[in-house]
């Protein structure tokens, strides 16, 4: 009973923390998820020492719930996304995605190499630069009511080929640790795969949905659609992962095959309470990441000053490039938008400490960029957003 009273104090302290962090940013006119993550700093090992990096760790009660929380606020947003709209932000999705992981691949090779990294490891530290962290972004979108805008769209479809491309890279550049090379093959593969999957189950997925939803009113239970909906959320996360995907990526088409159904408003009012009380857990958490302890002198501030300008300018160039077609205004906010790394960069920083690729300084590093990028973001996002007004068809081109 001690260890379970001891866990529910500390979801109790990540709950409130939350609450009262996003309370005060929203005070200050930012976004709530910028309050929450600023929160994960203060009770973390960096302040206050609430939560400690054991009680964070793979598999414990807060990193199960953390996932939950972003795989519900993943699920949430592909309720609101419908598959017509993605097809028409298609081709400029594509290319924000593409070219929003190869411009930071590159310069943050050119920089880890620059900075005395061999050039297989180097790869491994510039891994870190490319994923997006779709969650982060997304939460601002849906804070701000801006999910239905064309930029959010494309947003959300780069989202999911950054994180196949991401992926790929991150299969390279571990198989080349120790000069083992790579196998080309599997990694093919593996890619053929992921873009399978994707495919069947958005596509596939959708067409049923749009074909015949009311099977989901059959079971006797009062809320059996959003059982439904819920069990399939649960089971495309789980098999995106088996695929070499997020799980969040398997999230988001649970909830863009939702949305074709007739009870698609019902279900977004249903998944407000869940998404209340478990999505400021991934938030928090992702804050508490961060140990300022390893960054407390010049040299290791200044390294992470140029490495977060290198995060930021790389991912925006990429995107700004790729949407270019929609006018300047639009390519400057979903360029932004790609820019949080968030729990990505984290986990690429853990494998690349786990393997000897560097040491706990530069692991501080990344993971400190990785959560920088996430806090800049959401400000400067909210604010190209409202700046942009409501209306997002004047004077702008129609994406292809």
């Amino acid at each position: 009973m001690h260890h379970a009273s001891d866990i529910l104090f500390t979801l109790f302290i990540v709950f409130v923390a939350a609450q009262i962090g996003g309370e005060i940013a929203q005070r200050l006119k930012l976004p709530g998820v910028v309050g929450e993550i600023a929160a994960g700093c203060v009770i973390g090992p960096s302040l206050l020492d609430w939560i400690t990096p054991e009680q964070t760790a793979t598999g414990t009660p807060l990193d199960v719930l953390a996932e939950i929380g972003v795989v519900l606020l993943l699920f949430s947003v592909g309720l609101e996304t419908r598959l017509e709209d993605l097809k028409k932000v298609g081709k400029v999705a594509f290319l924000v995605g593409v070219l929003g992981v190869l411009v930071p691949f590159g310069m943050g090779s050119v920089w880890a190499h620059g900075s005395g990294f061999s050039w297989d490891k180097s790869l491994f530290v510039a891994a870190a630069f490319v994923a997006t962290s779709a969650g982060i972004t997304a939460r601002v979108l849906q804070e701000l009511n801006a999910l239905q805008r064309t930029e959010s769209k494309v947003i959300l479809g780069a989202a999911v080929i950054d994180d196949i491309l991401a992926m790929l890279l991150l299969g390279v550049v571990v198989s080349m640790q120790g000069g083992g090379g790579f196998n080309l093959s599997h990694l093919l593969l593996v890619l053929v795969g992921a873009i399978g999957f994707i495919a069947v189950v958005g596509l596939g997925g959708a067409r049923v949905m749009r074909w015949n939803s009311s099977w989901l009113e059959k079971p006797l239970a009062p809320h059996s659609p959003l059982m439904i909906v819920l069990a399939l959320c649960l089971g495309l996360a789980y098999l995106s992962t088996q695929f070499g995907l997020a799980a969040i990526i398997g999230a988001f088409l649970a909830g863009m095959i939702a949305s074709e159904t007739r009870q698609q408003h019902t279900l977004e009012q249903q998944t407000m309470p869940l998404l209340a009380l478990l999505t400021p857990f991934f938030f928090v958490i992702t804050g508490s990441k961060i140990d300022l302890h390893e960054l407390a002198n010049a040299d290791a501030l200044l390294m992470l000053a140029v490495v977060t300008v290198i995060a930021i300018i790389s991912k925006l160039a990429g995107g700004w490039l790729g949407a270019l077609s929609l006018g300047k205004r639009s390519a400057t906010i979903i360029g932004f938008g790609m820019v949080p790394r968030g729990e990505v960069g984290v986990v690429i920083a853990s494998l690349g400490l786990a393997a000897g690729v560097f040491n706990n300084r530069i692991y501080a590093i990344i993971v400190a960029m990785s959560l920088l990028t996430a806090m800049v973001t959401p400000p400067v996002l909210a604010w190209l957003l409202k700046r942009s007004g409501s209306d997002e068809t004047i004077d702008r081109p129609r994406a292809t």
